[in-house]
């Protein structure tokens, strides 16, 4: 699981971040939501699909929305999924299917100038097996709480970032020992961990000054050029 955890007042005003990212198992904590709500903090946080959520009451064919899964229905109905990448991984692209919708989490409001969105994501293949035994696509959901002009786009930049902090830590892990303490405190579990970022540091730092085969030192990677903006998502659209 990856989570920026609540840390004392007095060290987080010494360590700049912008996003909270964390799956579903730290998603689901309504007192860390709080705690990001209460200082202004933009998150994607996973989240079950029962997740609370205050949504239209229904009419016939249109379900009533009292969680998270209940979206699922019109996101099916208006069809408006993005194909979007959400980084590199070992195979390519992390391609998906995206959605979204502006949102009201119950009995949990956001910050001044935020707003709160459930952000759809599914799988562009059948891989997940259902209760009726057939191959369904997966679907994921994400919780995200940040300033109102947040474009879809950067949600699902912010999204896909969870997975390369999973990635650097299993490489730190097998590089640097990350994961090799044996300590029940605070204290030393954070000099651990410190000294293991360090390294990790010190090791990239000295991996960028090698260069790539066949290009020399002085030179440059050729910088792709600027393909564009690419359309977004309606935010402001709510379900039914």
């Amino acid at each position: 699981m990856t989570v920026a955890v609540p840390i004392p007042e007095t060290a987080v005003t010494q360590v700049p971040f912008s996003w909270v990212l964390a799956d579903a198992g730290y998603g689901r904590d309504p007192q860390l939501r709080a705690w990001c709500h209460g200082r202004q903090v933009p998150y994607v946080f996973g989240v079950p699909v029962d997740l609370p959520i205050d949504g239209p009451p229904g009419k016939p064919r249109q379900p009533a929305v009292k969680r998270a899964d209940d979206l699922l229905h019109y996101a099916k109905t208006r069809d408006q999924w993005e194909r979007r990448s959400c980084g590199d991984g070992a195979k390519g692209e992390r391609l998906y299917d995206w959605t979204a919708f502006a949102v009201q989490v119950k009995d949990e409001n956001p910050a001044d100038g935020h707003a709160h969105w459930l952000v759809l994501r599914r799988s562009l293949h059948p891989n997940r097996r259902g209760k009726d035994g057939q191959l369904h696509r997966e679907i994921a959901y994400f919780l995200v709480h940040a300033p109102a002009d947040t474009t879809v786009s950067q949600v699902i930049a912010r999204a896909g970032g969870r997975w390369q902090v999973e990635e650097d830590n299993e490489i730190n892990k097998q590089l640097v020992g990350l994961a090799q303490y044996q300590v029940r405190k605070w204290a030393p579990w954070h000099r651990h961990v410190t000294a293991c970022m360090l390294a990790t540091a010190f090791l990239s730092i000295q991996r960028a000054a090698i260069p790539e085969p066949g290009q020399t030192p002085e030179s440059d990677p050729e910088q792709a050029p600027d393909q564009g903006k690419a359309p977004s998502i309606d935010e402001s659209e709510a379900a039914g």
